[in-house]
């Protein structure tokens, strides 16, 4: 089974492509979802959490503040480590556990922060979703109305434009409608069809 990596920076549209591949009928292990079930109430790594950042970090239902503890690592680079320390290796250790419990002829793994937590091991190939950092800019603003402040925040927490683009086997450019993005991910999928025959078994598979 070939393992495909996908990233791409904040606003990239990396949802957009996971949800393509997944219409297409190729499997889709999203860490975010695996990060967004470690943090349920009564789960070892919410305790943690609330154990490290402290009780405000829940809302009045017990339910973690995703809002209050994003401005508390985002403006804190060690707290942001910290954090990392809790969820990234339990993410891994899921993002595994899936991997060989598939039976495709590829799948795709999209973890946003692949290239910053160097996950790179975990796929054959890493496919970065790109757009130009205005344009990300402009979807971030628009989606989540976030602040201009709050954005340069996030993207000094990720690498570069660069850095990610040097880490691509493949790239996506999404600059353009969807109909130009579906035509992409079709080419990308044939491409990877064919190339699942030949990728090499990851390690406990």
């Amino acid at each position: 089974m070939l393992v495909v990596g996908l990233t791409g920076g904040i606003g990239s549209g990396k949802t957009t492509v996971a949800d393509e591949f997944a219409a297409l009928g190729v499997p889709l292990i999203d860490a975010d979802e695996i990060g967004r079930g470690l943090v349920e109430p009564g789960g070892e790594a919410l305790k943690e959490i609330v154990a490290c950042f402290g009780p405000d970090m829940l809302d009045g239902h017990g339910r973690l503040d995703r809002d209050r503890l994003r401005h508390r690592v985002f403006t804190d680079a060690g707290e942001r480590h910290r954090l990392e320390a809790i969820l990234h290796p339990r993410i891994r250790a899921e993002i595994q556990a899936r991997i060989r419990r598939l039976d495709a002829p590829c799948c795709i793994v999209s973890i946003p922060l692949m290239i910053e937590t160097g996950q790179t091991d975990l796929v054959d190939r890493v496919l970065v979703v790109d757009s130009p950092p205005e344009l990300q800019r402009e979807r971030i603003a628009r989606r989540d109305g976030w602040s201009e402040a709050e954005i340069d925040g996030v993207l000094r927490a990720q690498a570069s434009r660069e850095q990610r683009l040097r880490a691509a086997d493949d790239i996506i450019v999404n600059d353009g409608d969807l109909d130009s993005l579906r035509r992409s991910i079709a080419t990308l999928h044939r491409r990877y069809l064919e190339a699942s025959d030949a990728a090499p078994r990851k390690p406990g598979e």
